[in-house]
This record gives structure tokens, C-alpha cells and sequence, in this order.
């Protein structure tokens, strides 16, 4: 241990003037043991140590093969190594300067002893959860409905929250928004997703009551509705179809749901374009106009994110291109939709990498990043940057 007068005399060998310094000296001295594999440090911003004061827990996520995430309870965070020139050393108790309070005169000195040390540190940003896993997993057993007489339901590959916790690179609310966007719902603790075709004989079920007992679209009441449908499938299940086309909301102590008509005529549209490899557009407008129900308009930008129009072609055509089936990676998305098509407008490409944009990030600067512009017939267009592979 470093006496006063040895700290004295090693400041004169280094020409320091003793009354520039803290009046507090730390003595600092290596414990038993130390080694650099000991310990991690994790750089945190002031949300996550905020996060971290008020007693909740961040978790790291990501199967052998998967780059690993860091998830608070609604966000993830990138988990990268960076290197550091300086070495940082684990000191317990040691005080920094704005933590000291020097009331004593004359210098003294305090010995602390190092834990470890490092030359790099875990950082964390801020990025898109990876949800595409998700549906991925669900699709392995959708739900077809109720097994029929004598059939035993497929109870393989169902997963629960905490499986889905386990499973996929997102925090929990993150996780929770998508199974909403993607239409899931919990059927015995297990979250599943409806077969298409069956989703679509719900959603059929439900329009087709309203027309004959002409309510309003904007005023559809539950219980009625799970009367009349109860004896074609299960409560629950028309309760969820409402759940996922319309708004709940009650009036008079009774339950009414609002019927989104976008979302009504997007299901439609998303029925009619499953099994056509392309439509003649003016054709595929008539017969989606005559599915929906009647009051009902159909619009094209009700297709955003799910059906590619091709203007060019004569006929013009119209085909199912779904956001939710292309890379999840930004490269990897553009390198597809420009295999899709060589040159896109704006307009038509947006939908397709929305997705993509980070926060405070807008599409004008991914296309910037990875696109390259030009003009066509006085219409601005985007194309690869480098030579696509078809």
C-alpha cells in the first residue's frame, strides 16, 4: 500500500503539481485472482438504466444460430461487441469526482482494489424487433376450427407466451402487438393462427348476417351475432373474427362492434388474389366490388402491402405480393423486390420497406441508401445499385 509521501514523491518524478489534483487520491491495486473473463459490461442509455433502477430486467434472446438481441419489456436492442482502447477497470466503492466531497485541507489518500478489467464492452441499439419467426412458427399447426365427430385435433407444435418468449428475437408487448396485426388468438393457453380459409369463412359468416338482418356496419351487436352464429362455429371464435374486422365498443351497457370497412374489403381481397397467380386488373376490380358487402366500396389503396399493381403490362394486371412474406433483412428486401421488378415508383415501392425504417428513419432515405433513382417517361424510378441475379 502507497504511502502519502511515496504518492508525493512519484507526482514530482511526473511533474504534477499536487495542488492541481483532488485532495483525495485513490491508491489503486490489483485483488487475488483478477482475470478479464470475469466480468461483462453492457453500455446502457438513461431509458434502460432508468429501466434497470426501477427494479425490471432486460433479457437476451436468440437461438445458436441467431445474432443475439437485448429486450426490455417493449423494446429490443442490438447486442454488438466494441472494442476500447482504454483499459476499464472494476473498481467497488470508488468515488468519481462530482461524487467526492473533500472537507479535509491537506491531501489523503484511499486504496481501492480492482475487481477486473476490460477492453470492451457490450453496446446496445435501438432495432426492429424479427417477427417474421413468428407467424412461421404458428403456420407449423394453424387452427382449422373445432374438430369434427371422432377427429382428434393436432396438438403438435403449439406454443404458449413463454415458448414464444423463448422463441422469438422481440420483447413481449412487441410480441403481443404482432399476434394482433397477424390475427392470432389463445385457444386452450396456445396461441395459434387461423387457416386462412377457415378466417375467411368466419369473416363470410359475419357479413353475411349483417346483410340479412340489415344492420348497419357501424352497429352490429355481439350477443345477437354469437346467438344466431353459435350453432356454425364456437363463440369464441366469431367473438375473435369481430375482434379482428371491426372496433368494440358499448352503448347502453350492450356490446356493439363498428365493422372497418378497409379491413373488411382487404380480407376479401386477400381471398380472391390466395390462389391467382395474376388478375386482369379491371376483372379482379368488378368481382372484389361484387364480394363485399353490399354498402361496402372498394378502394385500390385498401391493397397496400399485399397486391402489386403492374401498370405497364396491357392488360394492367394485379397479383398477391404480401409484405409479411419478404426478407426480414433490408439488404435481402431490396435485392428481392428488385429481382420482382426491375424499376419501381415510389408509390409502389414504399409499402414494401415501411417496415424497414428504424426510428426517426423515413423511406426517402433507405431508397437513398440502397436504391438508386432515375427517370422514366418524366416519373421518377428506383433500381439496384449493383447487378441483380435472376
Amino acid at each position: 500500500m502507497r504511502t502519502l509521501e511515496e504518492v508525493r514523491a512519484t507526482l514530482q518524478i511526473a511533474k504534477l503539481k499536487e495542488e492541481d489534483l483532488q485532495k483525495t487520491i485513490h491508491c489503486l491495486s490489483f485483488g487475488p485472482n483478477v482475470s478479464s473473463a470475469d466480468y461483462c459490461l453492457m453500455e446502457l442509455d438513461d431509458t434502460l438504466c432508468k429501466h434497470i433502477e426501477a427494479g425490471q430486467s432486460l433479457v437476451i434472446r436468440g437461438d445458436k444460430d441467431e445474432h443475439a438481441v437485448v429486450c426490455s419489456d417493449d423494446k429490443t436492442y442490438s447486442l454488438k461487441i466494441a472494442d476500447t482502447s482504454n483499459l476499464l477497470l472494476f473498481l467497488p466503492g470508488c468515488r468519481t469526482p462530482d461524487q467526492l466531497t473533500d472537507t479535509e485541507d491537506s491531501s489523503h489518500v484511499v486504496h481501492a482494489q480492482i475487481w477486473g478489467f476490460c477492453n470492451s464492452y457490450w453496446e446496445l441499439r435501438k432495432q426492429r424487433p424479427r417477427l417474421k419467426k413468428l407467424k412461421r412458427l404458428l403456420m407449423e399447426n394453424p387452427y382449422e376450427g373445432p374438430a369434427l365427430g371422432g377427429q382428434q385435433e393436432n396438438t403438435e407444435n403449439r406454443y404458449t407466451m413463454q415458448d414464444l418468449l423463448e422463441r422469438i428475437q422481440a420483447s413481449e408487448e412487441e410480441i403481443r402487438t404482432h399476434l394482433e396485426t397477424i390475427h392470432a388468438c389463445q385457444i386452450d393457453g396456445y396461441w395459434r393462427v387461423l387457416d386462412f380459409d377457415y378466417e375467411m369463412k368466419l369473416l363470410g359468416h359475419v357479413t353475411q348476417l349483417v346483410d340479412s338482418e340489415s344492420w348497419a356496419f357501424s352497429r352490429v351487436p355481439l350477443q345477437t351475432s354469437l346467438d344466431e352464429l353459435a350453432p356454425l362455429e364456437p363463440r369464441e371464435m366469431i367473438e375473435h373474427c369481430l375482434n379482428c374486422y371491426g372496433k368494440r365498443y358499448t352503448e347502453n351497457d350492450e356490446v356493439f362492434y363498428a365493422l372497418n370497412e378497409d379491413k373488411v374489403c382487404w380480407g376479401i381481397a386477400l381471398m380472391l388474389l390466395h390462389n391467382a397467380v395474376k388478375f386482369n386488373l379491371k376483372e379482379f376490380q368488378e368481382v372484389w366490388q361484387q364480394s363485399v358487402p353490399e354498402g361496402m366500396s372498394t378502394r385500390l389503396d385498401q391493397l397496400k402491402g399485399i397486391a402489386l399493381l403492374d401498370r405497364t403490362s396491357r392488360p394492367e394486371t394485379i397479383c398477391l405480393l404480401r409484405v409479411e412474406d419478404l426478407p426480414e433483412d433490408t439488404v435481402e428486401r431490396f435485392n428481392h423486390l428488385f429481382t420482382l421488378r426491375e424499376k419501381w415508383t415510389e408509390e409502389d415501392i414504399t409499402p414494401y420497406i415501411q417496415d424497414l425504417c428504424g426510428e426517426k428513419q423515413t423511406t426517402g432515405a433507405l431508397l437513398t441508401k440502397y436504391a438508386r433513382s432515375s427517370m422514366q417517361n418524366g416519373i421518377k424510378v428506383f433500381n439496384s445499385r449493383r447487378p441483380v441475379a435472376t
